[in-house]
């Protein structure tokens, strides 16, 4: 497994050892040990594990809150995922990066609390894997809107498929 840090402090892209033979593949999607190994600390206790499914050129988030970690991943498919820092003491505050998540390279993000993240579907279809440390409490958190001139992402396409929320 290797873990890199990002360009957004405490934002982690993983990137998991795959083993592959002719029955197929095997990883550790998830390693405490490693984690803490690798300076993510302290390290949160998951509490909610989701799945969400979309087709392509659908558009989830820009979303976030305050206080829970998130662990991402792209079980199927492939997704374009954004992370947004919107911390007011970080250095890295309104800076955005950019992952290419999918079931062939198997990367994952630890994302911290006060970064916002959205992900839109590159593939037919995906399969969206998230752990989260806090129950969901859709009252603290915050929408950004995908476009928000304030912070100029670039997407790959101009007209994403949007829920209410996210328009």
């Amino acid at each position: 497994m290797r873990i890199h840090k990002t360009e957004i402090p405490d934002l982690f892209l993983i990137k998991p050892d795959v083993y592959e033979d002719y029955r197929g593949t095997n990883f550790e999607s998830y390693n405490k040990v490693a984690y803490m190994d690798a300076g993510m600390y302290p390290m949160p206790e998951f509490v909610v594990d989701s799945i969400s499914t979309s087709r392509k050129h659908v558009l989830r988030g820009i979303h976030g809150d305050y206080k829970t970690t998130k662990l991402v991943s792209c079980l199927y498919g492939t997704i374009y995922m954004i992370v947004l820092d919107l911390r007011q003491d970080s250095q890295t505050h309104g800076m955005w990066q950019s992952f290419t998540l999918s079931d062939r390279n198997k990367h994952q993000l630890m994302i911290p609390p006060g970064c916002g993240n959205a992900h839109l579907v590159m593939s037919d279809e995906c399969v969206f894997s998230y752990k989260l440390d806090q129950y969901y409490d859709r009252d603290s958190q915050f929408t950004i809107k995908w476009n928000d001139p304030m912070y100029a992402i670039p997407w790959p396409i101009k007209n994403p498929i949007l829920s209410e929320r996210d328009r």
